[in-house]
């Protein structure tokens, strides 16, 4: 059953290797838990199992939902008639499996941002002292004669571009040279106009989703300028195509960035809820309290027409979305706003 079901996401819905483990390794921990084949599951032993994720394992809302989808969508597989389970158990056992997971046993998805309340934007205070502190480390590594200036002149710029482009640690990571245009509305900021995302957050066996960001902050620019002139051509394999190489000559893994974000952090003394993906939420927060209109900063951050904020896709419907956390319902009640109203610098970038 685990074979068929691994195969039918692999190659009918085209869904990620790490996506499939994830789910497998739920329903064979679920299998332990209920002790039963599962022909034999019930609802009964998935209600125990949530009481126990939630009372002694203490995990999240999000993580139980998404156990529990997991588990759905393998019953939805093995009772499906298009696969022949439940006849071939039928004929072995005596009876078939069913589904277990129903709306009135699981959690629901109702809230659109379901992220810690500790996760919050970065304030202006936070983000110059994170970034002076970065900063800081590639003098402290010339000065003490220790490896490690470079690393440190990449990591500090890495953490700029994800401030100064609104972007994910995976879509940072993925960056090549190539990946900057110039902007004819903007040709001041040279080649670095814009920014081409190509490994954007997937869904539902999607490929990557692609966007183009355009450059509105200049000293982001001009710090990955510098970076690129002046830093990336000391590495071995700046002959390459990646924009973070590294000494060995691989790629930068988002791993990485979020474990030096944590250094740093941590040396610093912040809020320990904070991640990379807080300077993500700061550059929309920052950018509209700047004056940029924010179906503008909506448009650059998602390359959908209508978003729920700059983390999700559009909601059920047809109706354009209201605005999360982050922009107010008024907002999105208008199409293409940012070109009909939009003042200012985002004005003057609209493409």
């Amino acid at each position: 059953m685990l074979e068929g079901w691994t195969r039918q996401q692999r190659g009918g819905r085209r869904l990620q290797p790490k996506a499939i483990n994830d789910r497998l390794r739920v329903v064979r921990q679920f299998n332990d838990f209920a002790e039963a084949y599962p022909w034999n599951w019930s609802a009964a032993a998935m209600d125990e199992w949530t009481t126990y994720l939630m009372a002694e394992l203490h995990r999240a809302e999000s993580t139980i939902r998404g156990y529990q989808t997991a588990v759905r969508l393998f019953c939805d597989y093995i009772t499906s008639p298009h696969y022949q389970w439940p006849q071939e158990c039928e004929l072995r056992f005596g009876t078939h499996p069913v589904q277990i997971c129903h709306e009135w046993n699981t959690a629901a998805h109702l809230v659109d941002y379901e992220a810690e309340a500790g996760r919050r934007p970065m304030t202006r205070e936070e983000i110059q002292l994170f970034l002076e502190y970065a900063d800081a480390q590639v003098d402290r590594a010339i000065r003490l004669g220790r490896k490690g200036a470079l690393a440190a002149y990449r990591d500090a710029t890495v953490y700029k571009v994800i401030y100064g482009w609104g972007l994910r640690c995976t879509e940072t990571s993925k960056l090549d040279l190539t990946d900057w245009y110039r902007n004819p509305k903007a040709p001041e900021l040279g080649r670095f106009g814009s920014l081409h995302v190509r490994y954007g957050k997937r869904s539902k066996g999607s490929p990557p989703k692609r966007r183009r960001v355009l450059s509105v902050m200049p000293w982001a620019v001009d710090a990955v300028e510098d970076y690129v002139t002046n830093i990336r051509t000391r590495y071995r394999a700046s002959v390459g195509a990646a924009l973070w190489p590294t000494e060995r000559g691989g790629r930068l893994q988002a791993r990485e960035i979020e474990d030096r974000f944590a250094e740093y952090r941590d040396a610093l003394g912040l809020d320990s809820d904070l991640v990379p993906h807080c300077l993500r939420h700061s550059h929309v927060t920052h950018q509209i309290e700047d004056g940029a209109d924010p179906a503008f900063v909506q448009l650059l951050l998602s390359p959908l027409d209508c978003v729920l904020d700059v983390q999700h896709g559009p909601g059920v419907g047809g109706d354009l979305c209201g605005g999360g956390d982050y922009l107010p319902p008024f907002i999105t009640q208008f199409p293409r706003r940012s070109d009909a109203g939009a003042t200012g610098a985002d004005a003057r970038l609209v493409a």
